[in-house]
């Protein structure tokens, strides 16, 4: 469990606080390449309590600015995206990438009155399908050679969805190993055959559906070390005597993990706060072996989701589409084939902002409270101005933060240390792109 304080300290992330200082620090998703549309490539965002504007340059890249004039306050959303900037559509001020007022058209001629406004702007980079912005203070830090920014764009999928609790709920989710035999687990065999469902692919080795193989061995043996990326998580499976299942997640710092998604793919997802209530999760999942079915992949995640703002089509307000046939006699959770809805309603259940002061953690959650340690850890060290976690400094550091290897894998009993390293070496070597990526 948590203080109430140190659960205040872990969840609150808008300005000034000191957990939203920090994750301003390191490079956020702000929306999808595609959502943008191509008419009029101008939208509203909202990231960790901020109110912004995002939309695209004349260079071809994307600017990121508050989303009120300075002038009366008249939302900049619905601005004329026209002269390098946007233009406020009650008086005509334009506002240019920067944020810097560059017009101020009912202004006697000969004003210099425009050179003293200014709203917030942030610098914003594109990579494999998803638009990242730094919201901190000072120049942003050289992206991370990670390798879902090193796999060529045709290997790579970007999606993105909407939950509705705090950004941490949804990042515990992610590197908790065990509820993965119970939450997704089927009453009899996993029916689906759908592309990309990691869950759905047989493990090499074992002949077996991981949802299957992880349902029948319910008791994984957890452990945890640190990374330059942040955690690498161990969920050990004794199969037989002679053959263990080793399945490697991690967390990425500070609000990311990355999950091997079937024997050739991987993905990794960020939690990104909207406020402290409510989030979007953003995913690029890249695939070693093959180019991947964008179209498939998209007609999928679509069928799952409202838009315009990716909302589940099963949400909390209609109690995650449950239904008690379905759960007696298909999946354990009776919320439909989808284990992203399985994950949302674990998080979204709990409340808008968890209250860890009343759980009890055990052996099972070591990712989880190894987390939060290296958490708060890290608000204590930004306040003081030391170093913090898996945040590039220069070239040189960026280069270093790689991978993070995620792996499904079967290995010998003893040597699995070892084996688990050498199968993933023998992926990337045999990988049209992933020689090289450690």
């Amino acid at each position: 469990m948590l203080r109430h304080e140190d659960n205040e300290r872990v969840t609150r992330t808008g300005p000034g606080t000191p957990l939203g200082k920090l994750m301003r620090a390191y490079w956020q998703p702000a929306a999808l390449v595609s959502e943008m549309s191509p008419e009029r490539p101008v939208k509203p965002v909202r990231l960790m309590s901020e109110d912004l504007v995002l939309f695209k340059n004349e260079d071809g890249g994307w600017a990121l600015v508050g989303r009120f004039c300075a002038h009366r306050g008249v939302d900049l959303a619905y601005g004329r995206h026209e002269d390098g900037g946007l233009r406020c559509l009650y008086h005509g001020w334009l506002y240019g990438p920067d944020g810097r007022c560059k017009e101020q058209p009912a202004e006697p001629a000969h004003s210099r009155f425009a050179e003293k406004i200014r709203i917030p702007s942030y610098p914003c980079v594109e990579r494999n399908g998803i638009v990242f912005a730094y919201l901190g203070d000072g120049e942003p830090p050289p992206f991370p050679h990670y390798d879902a920014f090193q796999a060529p764009e045709e290997y790579t999928f970007a999606f993105k969805g909407l939950w509705e609790c705090n950004w941490l709920q949804g990042v515990e989710g992610g590197i908790d190993p065990s509820h993965v035999s119970f939450l997704h687990r089927f009453i009899d065999e996993d029916p689906r055959d759908v592309y990309g469902q990691q869950f759905s692919e047989v493990v090499e080795g074992t002949g077996k559906k991981l949802s299957k193989l992880v349902g029948d061995s319910y008791r994984p043996d957890i452990e945890v070390e640190q990374a330059d990326h942040g955690l690498r998580v161990y969920a050990i499976r004794q199969l037989t005597e002679e053959i263990r299942h080793v399945r490697i997640t991690n967390l990425v710092f500070p609000n990311a993990f990355v999950v091997p998604f079937g024997n050739s793919k991987v993905f990794i997802q960020w939690h990104v706060p909207i406020d402290d209530e409510n989030h979007y999760w953003y995913m690029i999942f890249y695939d070693f072996a093959e180019e991947t079915d964008k179209e498939t992949l998209l007609a999928q995640r679509l069928s799952e989701v409202s838009l315009p703002d990716y909302r589940p089509l099963r949400n909390r307000s209609n109690n995650w589409g449950f239904d008690p046939a379905e759960q007696r006699d298909l999946t354990y959770t009776g919320m439909g084939l989808d284990i992203n809805v399985h994950d949302q309603w674990a998080v979204e259940s709990m409340g808008r902002i968890q209250d860890r002061s009343t759980e009890r953690l055990g052996v099972s959650d070591r990712a989880v409270t190894a987390n939060r340690r290296m958490l708060l850890r890290a608000i204590e060290a930004f306040e003081a101005g030391g170093t913090v976690p898996a945040r590039a400094v220069d070239e040189a550091t960026a280069a270093a933060l790689t991978g993070p290897l995620a792996v499904d894998t079967v290995a010998p009993t003893e040597g699995w240390e070892q084996a688990w390293r050498d199968r993933e070496a023998e992926r990337r070597e045999k990988s049209p792109w992933g020689a090289g990526n450690a």
